[in-house]
This record gives structure tokens, sequence and C-alpha cells, in this order.
């Protein structure tokens, strides 16, 4: 046991760390490089405002195009300059750019762009994405334990093991869409102000790494987000894909052959059996039989 929990902190401490060392990485790599962009995009502006009676039709679609990728990634040239000095790769945003890449979401609205970055990207993602994998499997591991303990407790309880059963699965599927669906959706709605259903499918397409792209958090122009919002996101995000893999794999299996393996070997579920009584060891020992009960 005591190992069990020393390779667990030890897993999740390396975890973090190997999170933390790409953030800041990224960070100083990145960082120039965007502010340079913002300025490129602020001087294409300028001249397109100088010379934007003589311009041609196909010069006015190039600056249509620059203009709509700059938004896309997002810089947005409003005013005579840039309002928000703050670089998209501070260390909030560097957070959750190198959560969804290890989650393999990619939104695709931030990405390195000079050649050091995508260099340390590929390797930084080559040893990652399987650390993500063996973290995410550790902490579905806890999650069926949880379950697994809520099963006995249930049995000893003295309900039926059928029911158990369905109680525990039952239990697994409502706290992980309350935990990882409804409250943080309700957080997105007043955080981003989208309508509830469009928090939901945010949440729904992220935690699946469909990953869109179409609704981001975090990128509503001149709204001030609290400190942290992104990286509590990113930390949702890698927790939240560890229940809805297991309840992917429990789904598929159902739909396979729900009669081939018991449900509760999904969560790990398992129940004590309890002790039948032996009337001749219980007479030798002077405990009461159960006819003499009745």
């Amino acid at each position: 046991m005591i190992h069990s929990r020393l390779q667990s902190c030890v897993l999740i401490a390396g975890y973090l760390l190997y999170l933390l060392m790409g953030a800041l990485i990224f960070q100083v790599l990145e960082k120039d490089a965007k502010r340079e962009q913002q300025r490129t995009i602020l001087r294409m502006k300028e001249d397109f405002l100088k010379n934007v009676t003589s311009l041609s039709p196909a010069e006015v679609e190039v600056f249509v195009e620059n203009l709509m990728e700059a938004v896309r990634m997002g810089i947005y040239p409003v005013g005579n300059g840039f309002p928000n000095e703050r670089s998209n790769w501070d260390f909030s945003n560097s957070f959750f750019f190198v959560g969804s890449m290890l989650s393999t979401i990619g939104y695709g609205n931030l990405s390195p762009k000079t050649a050091g970055g995508q260099l340390f990207c590929v390797v930084f993602a080559l040893f990652g994405i399987p650390l993500n994998i063996v973290f995410l499997h550790h902490i579905g591991k806890i999650i069926s334990m949880l379950c697994e303990r809520l099963a006995k407790w249930l049995y000893k309880k003295g309900i039926k093991k059928k029911t158990t059963r369905c109680l525990t699965l039952l239990f697994f599927l409502v706290m992980g869409i309350l935990v990882f669906l409804c409250v943080p959706s309700a957080i997105f709605r007043k955080m981003e102000g989208w309508t509830y259903g469009e928090a939901i499918y945010f949440a729904f397409i992220t935690l699946s790494t469909i990953g869109f792209g179409d609704y981001i958090i975090g990128r509503q122009q001149g709204k001030d987000y609290f400190p942290g919002y992104r990286i509590l996101v990113a930390i949702w995000i890698i927790f939240g894909l560890a229940w809805i893999a297991l309840l992917f794999n429990l789904l598929t299996t159902l739909l396979e052959d729900p009669e081939e393996i018991p449900m509760e070997e999904y969560l790990q579920v398992k129940t004590v059996p309890r002790k039948k009584r032996n009337p001749e060891r219980d007479a030798s020992l002077g405990f009461p039989l159960e006819d003499d009960l009745s």
C-alpha cells in the first residue's frame, strides 16, 4: 500500500513538473515572436488605410485573408495599437496549450511559430503523450477503486449484488456528468457569455478530444479573466479525460457484447461474498440454528 501511494505521488509530481517545464519553455521561445507578429499586423493595417482608395480587388482580398488569420491567432488590430500588450504566450496560455497538446485535443488557435518552438513541440509531445496516457490510466484506476469501495460498502449494508452493481454504475455516471460536464459548463456560461447549450457542447467536444476549435475559452477581446482561469481549465481537461475514457470503454464493451463480461469488471466493482452459515459448526459452538430462531 505504501509503495503504491509513493508511486502515485511520484507519477503525479512528475507529470505536473513536465507540464510546468513545457509551459515555461514555450513561453520563452514564442513570446517575442508573437509580439513581432502583432507589429507586422499593425503595419499591414496602417498600409491598408493609407492606400485603401488605390488598392485592387485582389489586394483587398489578401488583406482580408491576413486579417482573418490574425484574428484566428488571437491578434485583434483594433485602434491605433494593441491596448493589451500581454502576449498570447503568457504562462497561463502556455500551460493551457501544453495541456491541450498532450491530451491530443489540438484546438488550433495557438501554435508555435518559431523553428525552435516547433522542434521543441515535436520532442515534448513525443514523450509527453505517452506520459499523459499513463497518467490518465492511473487516474482511471483511482476512480475505479473509489467505485469498488462504494460497491463493497453498499453490499455490506445488505443490498443485493445486482442492485449494488447498478447503483455503483449510476453513481459513476451521475457524478461524472455533474463534476465534469454540468458544473464546468455553468462556469463557462458565466465566464464566456455562452448559452448553457453552447457550454455543454464545448465541454463534451473538449473532453472527447474532438477539439473543433469553434469555441475556445479565454478569447473574449477586452474581457478580464481571473488569474489562473486557463490553468484550472487545463486541469479540468486532464481529469475529465480520465473519466470520459472509462465511460467510453464501458459503452464500447456494452455495445460489442453486453453479456460477455460482468458489468462490475469495467469499473473494477467487486463485492465481498457473505459468509454462509455452517449448521454443524454453529451447533458445536453453541450458536442458535436458523430453525431455532424462527
